[in-house]
């Protein structure tokens, strides 16, 4: 089987924008989509069918269109046949549109699949309204299974021809790329899969509610890809709307959930992923439908608060590991309760109000593990250290939990740390008690829990995840540690301080 590079796509895509005015290409809304987007978006379409109708609606030099088909091609069950159809009005880039479709023809070909490529020279947006008027695509099987689209990103003139038709097909949008989704979620069989990329900008407001509540209705919203840098998607191009990549499908029920994803930029090989409910991306009673993506909300979205902590975990100069012990594999140095040659062994059940209680007489894992040299690799010096579970249950009102290793309420000189945590140290060592304290105030937030969902959607918190998150000064963490006293402050007071913190960042 052969597969066409994705360098190749980027070929006619950068030599394109070589050839060509970025201030013409600005004017009509025209940014190619690069390579490793294009392959991302073919990714989100569901697969099995045999006879594929692929949409490529302002396709531009034929990025979206061809790494569909490349993807289809790839995949073990093939499809027997694939059309594809693409509107392009832009006669410069038309002879890199006839290079791409005859790629993809020898590439079918040349794999046994049954190719038809149309070009269609004309407005997609004037075609598709006369289309769906007369209902041309009525016809069983002249619909479309799959639509990729990277619209055109322009405001629509009120005055022109276009407007004027979109408005008496009751399509009330202000910006082409609605007009382009709205026409193509149409122009999609039952069941068809749309994939696309377009600023986020109808996700709110007024000026998309129409769009918004048709799309919402016509099509079943799967998944949603946000982009964290908004110059990555488009770097090359200057552009920097922020854009979004989504995939629905038409006529599907209410889906109960939604996957949201978020990358840097191109590199999704490191995508973070979660699902979350669909009542909250959009909720039931919100009559304007608004599509909330609180990885971007400017005013209350975790991530936007999470700025004012600029510190990070290395810059602190602290580090956090895996517990050592295995328990399964140390079976024979384990012991139910202290015994003389022992020490401490932790696990989850010893957390209790945000601090290490120990041991615990009724609870069914063992409280010490011998002290040995068989044992003394798994073993770490007595300190100060906070400790994260690693597993959660979905139920469980936070996924990131926290609690102090207090070396003055166990007087032991060693203490393993079962596998099931994670621990923060310093150099392999304990930390300064009032590094620790202000640290499990800040990993026990809420607004720690509700970023670290952003970016996981299992239940497991690893240590990777750890490193990665941002995290206060050193300053901002021993004022933190002046609230705790025997105990951890409850959530709330949690939460208060967090906020405070925060808004003082701001000032």
């Amino acid at each position: 089987m052969v597969i066409e590079p994705v360098h190749t796509l980027d070929h006619v895509r950068k030599s394109f924008n070589s050839a060509t005015n970025r201030t013409d290409r600005s004017q009509i809304g025209q940014f190619l989509t690069p390579a490793a987007i294009a392959h991302f978006m073919s990714s989100m379409f569901e697969t099995g069918l045999r006879h594929v109708r692929i949409l490529d609606p302002g396709a531009g030099a034929g990025m979206l269109f061809a790494a569909c088909v490349e993807t289809l091609v790839s995949q073990k069950d093939r499809p027997l046949s694939i059309e594809v159809v693409v509107y392009e009005t832009d006669s410069t880039i038309l002879p890199y549109l006839d290079e791409t479709m005859k790629r993809s023809q020898s590439l079918c070909v040349s794999n046994g699949i049954v190719f038809h490529g149309n070009i269609r020279q004309e407005d997609f947006v004037l075609a598709a309204i006369t289309e769906t008027k007369e209902s041309l695509f009525a016809v069983p099987g002249a619909r479309f299974t799959h639509v990729i689209l990277n619209p055109p990103y322009k405001k629509i003139n009120s005055q022109t021809v276009m407007s004027r038709m979109l408005y008496s097909s009751d399509i009330e949008v202000a910006n082409l790329y609605a007009a382009f989704v709205w026409l193509s979620m149409l122009l999609l069989e039952p069941e068809g899969q749309m994939v696309a990329i377009t600023p986020r900008s109808f996700c709110n407001g007024p000026y998309f509610k129409k769009f918004r509540t048709e799309f919402l209705r016509m099509m079943g919203l799967k998944r949603i890809h946000l982009f964290e840098s908004r110059k990555k998607a488009f770097g090359d191009d200057n552009v920097l709307q922020e854009n979004i990549i989504y995939h629905a499908v038409r006529g599907l029920q209410t889906p109960k959930s939604v996957t949201i994803s978020a990358s840097e930029g191109l590199d999704f090989d490191r995508t973070h992923t979660l699902s979350v409910p669909y009542d909250q991306i959009v909720h039931p009673a919100d009559r304007d439908m608004f599509i909330h993506l609180g990885i971007h909300d400017t005013d209350v979205g975790p991530a936007e608060r999470m700025r004012c902590l600029t510190s990070s975990i290395n810059e602190l100069g602290l580090g956090v590991s895996t517990g050592r012990v295995v328990d399964f594999r140390a079976r024979e140095h384990l012991r139910q309760s202290p015994e003389q040659e022992t020490v401490p062994l932790i696990y989850p059940c010893h957390f209790l109000n945000g601090f290490i209680n120990w041991p615990v007489q009724s609870g069914k894992k063992p409280n010490a593990i011998v002290s040995s040299s068989e044992t003394s690799n798994l073993l770490v010096e007595d300190g100060f250290y906070v400790l994260t579970k690693r597993f959660s249950s979905k139920e469980q009102q936070r996924r990131v939990m926290a609690a102090i290793y207090d070396p003055t309420r166990i007087g032991a000189p060693l203490v393993g740390f079962e596998n099931h945590l994670n621990y923060f140290h310093k150099q392999g060592k304990g930390l300064p008690a009032d590094l620790a304290k202000g640290l499990a105030v800040y990993l026990n937030s809420t607004i720690v829990d509700q970023y670290f969902r952003l970016f996981s959607g299992h239940t497991q918190v690893n240590a990777t995840d750890l490193r990665k998150m941002p995290y206060p000064t050193h300053e901002q963490l021993l004022r933190l540690s002046r609230y705790v006293k025997e105990t951890i402050p409850d959530q709330e007071t949690i939460d208060d301080i967090m906020e405070k913190e925060c808004l003082n960042c701001e000032q």
